[in-house]
């Protein structure tokens, strides 16, 4: 028989609502453990609220802590003894600070498999909740969730004739109790009370019901899949960083989604030092065995971890032609290299009068990556060194030393020009040399070669790296590794007519027969010169002597024959440290009467010591700053004046 409730202030009778044991109460009664309702909420929301057959521990009520929240369900007078318990005393908000730092304590981070299953697709939410609670759930029941709001409740539960302001009056007190256990179960889980899911309309994403995981209170985790995870996650970053209080410094630590593992190298690119290392005193500072030296293996291991440099080698002879080609990209960032370089060397015989001019073309053609390490002049040749800009603390001073074959001459136009330095613990030498010209002069260009070797002083204060295989009278047996580039002036031998006819063969046919004509490799067979030098394999036709402007070769009255006059040899101290990988000529810059010739090289850098006189950083800072305000010129430009091909387009109708 249904009976009016007590202390309502309703006339009609309140229907019968079926309880968790599956008896009927009155709505308007309360049994023990159960939170009252006040007046207002009860007098604003005469609907019945709707229940779940299956409660949590977030939506069942919360008992003060005077109150037994055991309730035997034989007796039945506990049912029906009305009782109005005091309402459950909220947190104080001042309690914040030091329930986050309880919190901090007991933060559980991820290991590094758990790391790796979350990048890989993971959900971890899932998988920490998995591996903390293995026990089953109840598949009937849903999770459990603290948030309350408007779109959760399902329409077909609202009582008939319920109007949505009563709803909205409803759910301020639901909130309110909401509120309530959130306090509560986050001082319980000693973290710090999450709003945000109360607050958002959205339902939180699914979860085990275990809701005691330390994992799940403080990360606050949801699945990658959900449709605004990464609002979620700037959020979840942004209150981790807070979350301590405004005076107290951020903790890199306080991310969630990050690990004791990880959280060392995901604020920063600088590999991290330890305290212990700094602390630490080493008797072999600067040797090869020492940890932290700046040219040792460690460090060398950071820039190159196979040990392997990309080189690039580049000659040509301008012909002391003022103009310059318009774009040297064919020359400095050729088809077949998919990557720029990490050192550029760059050596020209006859060069253009304004040699500023030059260097500020190849600054502004490779850009801000790379800053000019060295420049140097003999005459007419020039030799210019850019280095990615990582990479200028680790080289030694740079050396330079010249060499005048053509004595008596007023304009070094022949003779040859070398500049040396120490990367890590790999010495480099660099010769651009421009021999004796003249079809049958062989023999003065093989002296040349004897007094160039013989007349370079290299090194003059870095230490040599190998003393002991060194020979005083040949610089090349100084360094480990040496290239050698420019105009030799080796000529094909045999008429021109014959190297036409073999011209007008197969290009893969060709050049070997072409080579056998060649002077310079005769007397490198012979011995006679580039001792221990080696060339990689040619595959690109003569590079000398065209018709400037033109494709074609010398139509003058002179008629000389074309020749590979322009040649770029390498020696290796140590066997295999240096490997070709291109060697070509640009074909398309046609300035001069010669082909630029370039190779592409990996070389081998060791560790090295730091005792070696350093370069500090040194680079041409002016050179550097105009080349770059030559780019952002040029690149204005390029879009006006494509902003003005487009404005200019006119369309007629015929």
């Amino acid at each position: 028989m249904p009976s009016k409730p007590a202390g309502l202030g309703h006339s009609e009778a309140v229907p019968e609502q079926p309880t968790a044991h599956g008896h009927l109460q009155p709505e308007g009664r309360m049994l023990k453990g159960q939170l009252p309702r006040t007046d207002g909420d009860l007098a604003s929301c005469p609907e019945p609220l709707p229940t779940d057959s299956c409660q949590g521990p977030e939506n069942s009520a919360v008992l003060p802590p005077n109150i037994p929240a055991n309730i035997s369900s034989e007796n039945p007078q506990a049912k029906t003894k009305p009782l109005t318990p005091k309402p459950p005393t909220r947190p104080r908000l001042e309690r914040a600070l030091s329930l986050d730092e309880k919190g901090w304590r007991r933060r559980r981070f991820r290991t590094s498999h758990e790391d790796l299953a979350a990048r890989n697709g993971a959900s971890p939410s899932r998988a920490s909740s998995q591996e903390e609670a293995p026990g089953p759930s109840s598949p009937s029941c849903p999770p459990p969730c603290l948030s309350t709001s408007l779109q959760e409740i399902p329409p077909s539960r609202r009582a008939p004739g319920g109007s949505p302001s009563s709803w909205g009056n409803c759910l301020s007190g639901m909130i309110s109790t909401s509120l309530d256990l959130l306090h509560r179960d986050g001082a319980a889980a000693g973290s710090t009370p999450r709003l945000a899911s109360v607050l958002p309309p959205r339902p939180a994403p699914a979860m085990d019901r275990n809701m005691v995981s330390n994992s799940l209170r403080t990360a606050n985790k949801v699945d990658p899949d959900h449709a605004d995870y990464k609002l979620r996650l700037q959020t979840r970053l942004f209150r981790a960083h807070s979350s301590l209080g405004p005076g107290r410094p951020p903790s890199p630590l306080a991310c969630d989604d990050c690990s004791l593992r990880s959280a060392k190298s995901s604020f920063s690119l600088l590999a991290p030092i330890l305290a212990k290392d700094v602390r630490s005193r080493s008797y072999l500072e600067g040797s090869l065995l020492a940890s932290g030296a700046l040219m040792g293996a460690e460090e060398l291991a950071r820039y190159f971890p196979d040990r392997n440099m990309a080189l690039y080698v580049a000659t040509w002879n301008m012909q002391g032609q003022k103009e310059l080609p318009l774009n040297l990209d064919e020359l400095l960032l050729p088809a077949e290299a998919d990557y720029a370089q990490d050192l550029y060397v760059i050596g020209v015989q006859e060069g253009c009068s304004d040699r500023r001019e030059w260097e500020t073309r190849l600054q502004e053609t490779l850009g801000p990556h790379y800053v000019m390490l060295y420049s140097a002049a003999h005459g007419a040749l020039y030799m210019s060194v850019l280095i990615r800009r990582d990479l200028i603390w680790f080289c030694s001073e740079v050396e330079s030393s010249t060499v005048t074959t053509r004595i008596g001459s007023q304009i070094k136009t022949k003779g040859a020009l070398g500049v040396s330095f120490t990367l890590f613990g790999t010495s480099l030498l660099f010769i651009t040399s421009h021999f004796t010209s003249g079809d049958g002069k062989v023999s003065e260009r093989l002296v040349d070669y004897a007094r160039t070797i013989q007349g370079l002083a290299l090194p003059k204060n870095v230490p040599d790296t190998s003393p002991y295989r060194s020979d005083s009278a040949d610089v090349t047996t100084r360094f480990d590794g040496v290239f050698w580039f420019g105009d030799f002036n080796f000529r094909l031998s045999g008429g021109r007519v014959a190297v036409e006819a073999i011209l007008k063969q197969d290009l893969g046919a060709n050049v070997p027969a072409l080579l056998q004509h060649d002077q310079l490799t005769q007397e490198m067979k012979k011995g006679s010169i580039f001792k221990g030098f080696q060339e990689p394999d040619i595959h690109f036709l003569p590079s000398y002597k065209f018709d400037i402007g033109k494709d074609s070769y010398d139509t003058t009255s002179k008629q000389r024959t074309p020749s590979y006059t322009d040649r770029v040899m390498y020696r290796s101290r140590h066997k295999g440290d240096i490997c070709p990988v291109e060697y070509s000529s640009c074909a398309g810059i046609r300035t001069s009467d010669h082909r630029p010739v370039y190779g592409l090289f990996r070389v081998k850098v060791r560790p090295g010591r730091d005792n070696i006189p350093l370069a500090a950083g040194k680079f041409d800072r002016e050179l550097y700053l105009i080349g770059i305000k030559r780019r952002i010129s040029k690149e204005i430009q390029r879009q006006q004046a494509l902003k003005n091909q487009h404005s200019s387009t006119v369309c007629t109708v015929s």
